[in-house]
């Protein structure tokens, strides 16, 4: 054996070893050993994921709320597995009475829960009992790997009036409908059967399936939806579709619905009810909106400088809302800004509607914001939330069980496009939760499955991963950091990775093992607390020692301040203490004569920043 062909061996033995350094409970290890998932970060030689068809006939009557529809769906069996009983989910059961919740809902919303008749698989009626909850498991004859079931049913509830959680009542004429049909639950290859509750807090984790939706509203409600409009000319009348063609070919804001619009009520076709047809392919999830008063706005940008694939940006708000005639301005420049300088990557979808409803929330293709009273607030929220359709849409993630997969980059989205699309906003949004948090009792790692958190719920899920990334980043350098982050985005889109997917693929596209710092800051207990020990000088070379207090790693950024209001910026990333070392030393020269030395930074965590100043 030679020299070289041992090295070779003990260095794959290493990277072996190293790349199961993080710990991994049992049952996401049984998906590596059954090569459903690979340690370089890729799916697996046997890698599945189930597959769900839907077509939806669904009526929504403003005057008494009621939501009423019958649905087919085609669901394939793609796992190794025989499948014994079909999961389904009834979101809207959060309204239902006895359902547990985490949230308040008035007691005028409770319902009976989700009405579900005319049941059947396969051509054959099924009795279902009873549930309460969002779970509604079904007995199925059985289902083997490779076949079809198909399941026909009709469903009707009342949308929530008063409570607005995602979904729900606007106004008087407007509505977000979201959750609305009875969906096969995911069953993958780490858990079996998706079971936990949607109780409120934890957000959902649905297959990427094809939709076919056929929404039926009164004739002078328009509609908004996941996918591709299809029969707009027997819903909008020629005026409206050449305005629509327009905002799809220009940059440039196009009223598509104003006052005088509304005013001539000639938008749709008079008829009592009119039915607008949807369609979306691979997509996580479908949800609506409807309104008879609202404006639209509408523009489009180029995504996509070699296909020049454009995005149309709509905007459909009340007019009392002033923040809104802007946000059409802040949605376009966040659609411009993900796709060509963070994360840099074409907008996966042909069109992106910010609706104008009661709360803060992402769907594909879709987004109810509420209004808000300042232009950063509004800057923040239009691009959090838009930020969404890469992180959980087009990367499918967990977000019942990983929120911080898609939360922790919708925040670090937030915190970088803010600023670029206007210059004096700084972003610390959680930043001062995180701080106040940090090393108590309640303060859990990020890897703490979302749905057991409480207290930490809101610091794991954004601030906390958020730091993460943008501290990998600043480590890696941009372009080594988008070129791992392309290779995780490139590998897993459409499919279902789980935390140790993205921590190994971001090794892999680095060519870099960041166990340590995976580790130190998504697995690990700790706090971050940096001070100040010692700043001195020799002549004209300054050094400043700063010291770790605490126990997790941070940047160190380090302000210095002359006496002619001068300022120097001193920075060393996060890998500095890599090797658990407790202080590092930052050293520059000037001529100049300090007046203070300042530690600390927005995104640098720190429980005590008491310690941070040296004045002289």
């Amino acid at each position: 054996m030679t020299k070289r062909f041992l090295f070779l061996l003990l260095l794959a033995g290493w990277q072996q070893v190293t790349a199961q350094s993080l710990f991994m409970p049992r049952n996401i290890r049984q998906a590596y050993e059954k090569q459903t998932r690979n340690e370089s970060g890729a799916p697996g030689a046997r890698y599945w994921q189930n597959k769900a068809n839907y077509d939806i006939q669904v009526k929504f009557e403003p005057a008494t709320n009621l939501v009423s529809g019958s649905e087919t769906i085609v669901y394939t069996n793609n796992s190794p597995d025989t499948l014994r009983f079909l999961n389904f989910k009834l979101f809207a059961n959060l309204f239902q009475h006895g359902a547990i919740r985490n949230m308040v809902v008035t007691a005028e919303d409770l319902h009976k829960g989700v009405a579900i008749k005319n049941f059947k698989i396969n051509g054959v009626s099924r009795n279902l009992s009873a549930v309460t909850g969002t779970n509604m498991p079904v007995n199925v004859d059985d289902l083997a790997p490779g076949q079809k079931a198909q399941i026909s049913l009709d469903f009707s509830y009342v949308l929530n009036e008063n409570t607005h959680i995602r979904t729900g009542s606007v106004d008087t004429g407007a509505y977000f409908i979201a959750y609305f049909f009875p969906r096969v639950a995911v069953y993958d290859d780490v858990n079996g059967w998706d079971m936990v509750p949607y109780n409120g807090v934890t957000e959902f984790y649905n297959d990427f399936s094809d939709f076919r939706v056929a929404i039926t509203v009164p004739g002078n409600y328009q509609v908004w939806a996941t996918g591709d409009l299809k029969n707009s000319q027997e819903v909008y009348t020629d005026t409206y579709l050449q305005r629509i063609a327009r905002a799809e070919k220009s940059h440039e804001v196009i009223d598509i619905i104003d006052s005088a619009d509304i005013r001539k009520g000639n938008i749709s076709p008079r008829n009592a009810t009119n039915t607008w047809r949807f369609e979306a392919s691979n997509v996580v999830d479908f949800a609506f909106a409807t309104s008879n008063h609202y404006y639209w706005k509408a523009a489009s940008v180029e995504v996509d400088p070699v296909t020049k694939r454009r995005t149309r940006v709509d905007v459909a708000f009340n007019p009392t809302h002033l923040d809104y005639f802007e946000v059409i301005d802040y949605a376009r420049a966040t659609v411009d800004k993900m796709s060509h300088h963070f994360p840099k990557w074409p907008f996966p979808y042909p069109h992106i509607t910010i609706f104008d409803g009661l709360d803060q929330m992402e769907y594909p293709m879709m987004v109810n914001d509420n209004p808000v009273s300042s232009k950063a607030g509004a800057i923040e929220l239009t691009d959090h939330e838009i930020f969404h359709t890469m992180f959980p849409f087009y990367m499918g993630t967990n977000e019942t069980i990983y929120a911080w997969m898609d939360e922790g980059w919708a925040t670090i989205g937030e915190w970088l496009i803010s600023p670029m699309i206007d210059s004096s906003i700084v972003d610390s949004y959680g930043m001062p939760n995180y701080n106040a948090i940090a090393g108590k009792a309640q303060d859990l790692p990020v890897m703490t499955p979302s749905n057991q958190l409480t207290d930490a719920y809101m610091t794991n899920s954004y601030p906390k991963p958020a730091l993460g990334y943008l501290y990998v980043k600043d480590m890696l350098g941009d372009s080594l950091f988008l070129k791992a982050l392309h290779h995780y985005i490139r590998t897993w889109n459409g499919k279902h990775p789980q935390p140790y997917d993205f921590f190994n693929c971001m090794n892999t596209g680095s060519g870099k093992n960041l166990n340590w710092f995976w580790k130190s800051w998504f697995f690990d207990d700790g706090y971050p607390d940096l001070a100040i020990e010692k700043v001195i000088h020799n002549g004209q070379r300054y050094e400043v020692t700063v010291v770790s207090k605490g126990t997790k790693p941070v940047p160190v950024d380090v302000t210095v301040l002359f006496d002619d209001q001068t300022t120097q910026q001193l920075h060393k990333s996060i890998e500095c203490w890599e090797k658990g070392n407790k202080a590092v030393t930052l050293s520059f020269t000037s001529s100049k004569k300090i007046s203070k030395v300042i530690l600390g930074s927005t995104w640098v965590a720190d429980v005590n920043p008491s310690d941070n100043v040296k004045v002289f």
